[in-house]
């Protein structure tokens, strides 16, 4: 009986030490926790990291602003080197997906980049307005695209050096507007992407449009001029959600905003 005793005793130490300590420990790691979902709604007990995990997945949808007591998460995450592992572990998939496929030389296979936030970042603009905790302000931002500094994503760009040395052609869709072409080139070839099949940016016929609608009809136009889109990559759901979407696609992590 003796040793018995004995044993529920220590067990019972053990796991009230164990407990305090995870508690500790959960309280270093999850030092912000959003107290609204995407909708304005109380969530409670839902980390950051949690929430950042619904909205890569695409559970969390339709919102507008990363919730506020997340701003330091988001930034951190941004900045941080997490960001950039997310990113090649993405980047080095699709390499090693390309390089796996038996090509045809007729200079019809394409693959299909988005910009912002996978082609280039915009971090030196998020990095000034609250990692996405601020409203989108649309006059802000297309001053900052304007100057023509954005960046490129590191791991995006050597992925697109990796499939022009394999023969595959790139086009970049944005929803940047037709007035924000020039610019658009000369950031991009200024940080190294020198080459391009297409450069599309979205018109005034899709106004009131969502961007599914607008890249899926701009993929398939593609496809109806002959070439195959072996494959697709952005950021957003929205770049890889709808029609003509290609053989297989990639998403770049982004919890700073949604584009529907």
């Amino acid at each position: 009986m003796l040793p018995l005793l004995l044993f529920f005793l220590l067990t019972t130490t053990v796991a009230t030490t164990q407990a305090s300590s995870d508690g500790a420990i959960s309280r270093q790691i999850h030092l912000l926790r959003p107290q609204t979902g995407s909708q304005g709604r109380h969530v409670p007990g839902i980390s950051c990291m949690s929430w950042r995990l619904g909205v890569e997945t695409h559970n969390i949808v339709g919102w507008t602003t990363i919730p506020a007591a997340c701003e330091r998460y988001v930034g951190n995450y941004m900045l941080g080197h997490q960001y950039r592992q997310d990113s090649r572990a993405v980047t080095n998939e699709a390499l090693l997906y390309a390089k796996s496929l038996n090509l045809t030389k007729d200079g019809k296979n394409l693959w299909v980049f988005d910009i912002d936030e996978t082609s280039l970042s915009n971090l030196p603009y998020y990095a000034h307005h609250g990692f996405g905790v601020e409203l989108y302000n649309s006059t802000a931002f297309n001053a900052w695209v304007l100057e023509g500094k954005a960046p490129a994503l590191p791991e995006s760009l050597k992925l697109y050096n990796k499939l022009l040395a394999l023969g595959i052609k790139v086009a970049f869709i944005t929803g940047r507007g037709e007035s924000q072409r020039s610019v658009t080139e000369i950031n991009l070839r200024y940080v190294g992407y020198l080459t391009w099949e297409k450069l599309i940016l979205k018109n005034s016929s899709y106004t009131g449009n969502t961007s599914v609608v607008y890249k899926s009809s701009e993929k398939k136009k593609l496809e109806e001029s002959g070439y195959r889109i072996i494959g697709n990559i952005g950021d957003q759901w929205s770049d890889l959600l709808g029609t003509n979407v290609g053989e297989r696609t990639f998403k770049l992590p982004d919890p700073m905003y949604y584009i529907s």
